[in-house]
């Protein structure tokens, strides 16, 4: 394996929860402009400056990828990597490909993929998949941090995915 440079501050727990907190409002912007409730934040290295937020866009178009794909279109490798992607529902194997790709060098999420679909059960507007994201991360040659889920922010987010799922 290649050696990376750090990951930069690693972010306290307060960090944690404020930043989980603002994705978890972006997910209800996406709400109020007719899409699936799902948000993403990136935070710069020094765990404070919001750099972006994206809302989810479609069932191709994850908040998540979104961002990661954007992010890496504004800034460098190098500063990305110091760089991390909060969201309150851990990323699918397609967006923690695309933040691997995007070489963002952190992640932190409040619920798992698991918990979600325990949430919406077999949906058929959101077919959950059973690929972890930390699958996704122990395979690829950089050690992207991956945090969560955060047991403190489970019921917040889990009843704001279960107030959206049960009117669909």
């Amino acid at each position: 394996m290649r050696n990376f440079p750090e990951q930069g501050l690693p972010p306290t727990t307060d960090q944690i929860h404020r930043h989980l907190r603002r994705s978890n409002e972006v997910a209800k912007r996406a709400v109020s402009i007719g899409h699936h409730p799902f948000g993403a934040v990136l935070v710069g290295p020094d765990q404070e400056t919001v750099l972006m937020e994206q809302c989810n866009v479609d069932t191709v178009n994850h908040a998540e990828a979104v961002l990661a794909r954007v992010a890496a279109l504004n800034y460098s490798p190098g500063y990305l990597w110091g760089c991390t992607l909060y969201t309150s529902v851990e990323p699918c194997c397609m967006c923690a490909g695309t933040v691997y790709w995007a070489n963002i060098g952190r992640v932190v999420y409040g619920m798992t993929e698991r918990q979600l679909l325990d949430v919406t059960g077999n949906h058929q507007e959101n077919p959950t998949m059973s690929v972890s994201s930390r699958y996704v991360f122990d395979h690829c040659q950089k050690n992207v941090d991956l945090i969560g889920p955060v047991p403190e922010m489970l019921e917040e987010i889990a009843s704001f995915q279960r107030e959206f799922w049960a009117t669909r």
